[in-house]
């Protein structure tokens, strides 16, 4: 599936590697990334709208989607630094040295990273419906941390996860496109059945983007924080009130990384963008003015 009136380029972004990014519009430039399990589609409302006037650029992050998989050779591969000097290097190979980004899920860990890594380029940050790596491993606590099961499951080392996911990939993926939506019907079944398509083809690599979560990008949030390194753009978070009912304070987990920060708490579930799209293209529209 595509977004209509999109133009769809291949681009090298790095030896090997090659990311499959929808393009439309002109003016400023925002890149929109996708989480899990899922691919750009999730951006096909809110794409189409910024690129009324704005460069839209949405792109299926390496290992997923239509972009390569390259087989995880050790933990950097699919490190949220890696991924996101993936991000820097397609925009760059489309024209633009400066940008604004926004992520969702997974695409707003590589978003984060990107902004710690990348300040003189990334314009704005928007991250949808995370904490940051090292913060969201704290915040789990005891039973609480049954809904993140997967984050522990794809932790374990090389080869019992991916053969069990392989074992039954749709039921598997599936259960998040089904738990984590509070309005099903905003992912039609053609979508759904992309989605699906997409991530059992993909098992090695979303695995080892997780994987990489609880390990080297946990140990790089760490000497960030160290540092005392902050997101010096303006940064918007959009959240669902996971904190209230998990025990943490999400905004200040938030602030203490943005100190130009907006934060939003939505009625819509995780898969806003596709929930309530009307609502994330004005707070998208909102940052940009900022």
């Amino acid at each position: 599936m595509t977004i209509p009136d999109f133009d769809y380029q291949r681009i090298q972004v790095a030896e090997g590697v090659t990311l499959t990014a929808a393009v439309a519009g002109t003016g400023s430039p925002i890149v929109l990334l996708h989480g899990f399990p899922q691919t750009h589609l999730i951006w096909r409302h809110v794409a189409a709208g910024l690129a009324v006037d704005h460069t839209v650029i949405c792109p299926d992050l390496r290992g997923y989607g239509a972009s390569d998989k390259p087989a995880e050779t050790d933990g950097s591969m699919y490190s949220k630094r890696t991924m996101a000097a993936d991000i820097v290097a397609l925009a760059a190979a489309l024209g633009h040295d400066r940008f604004a980004l926004a992520g969702h899920d997974r695409g707003a860990l590589v978003a984060f990273r990107a902004g710690l890594d990348h300040p003189d380029v990334i314009t704005h940050l928007a991250c949808l419906d995370v904490l940051p790596t090292l913060d969201m491993w704290n915040a789990m606590h005891g039973v609480n941390a049954a809904v993140a099961f997967h984050l522990y499951l794809m932790a374990q080392p090389p080869g019992l996860p991916e053969q069990l996911i392989a074992g039954s990939p749709d039921a598997f993926f599936g259960s998040f496109l089904d738990q984590w939506a509070k309005d099903p019907a905003a992912i039609p079944a053609d979508v759904r059945a992309a989605y699906l398509a997409a991530s059992a083809a993909a098992i090695p690599s979303i695995v080892a983007d997780y994987r990489a979560s609880a390990g080297i990008d946990i140990a790089q949030d760490r000497v960030d924080l160290a540092a005392g390194n902050q997101l010096g753009m303006p940064v918007t978070v959009v959240q669902q009130d996971w904190g209230s009912a998990l025990g943490f304070d999400a905004q200040a987990l938030w602030s203490a990384w943005a100190p130009d920060l907006h934060h939003v708490t939505t009625d819509a579930g995780h898969f806003m963008a596709e929930e309530s799209p009307a609502e994330i293209g004005k707070i998208l529209r909102d940052l940009l003015t900022r």
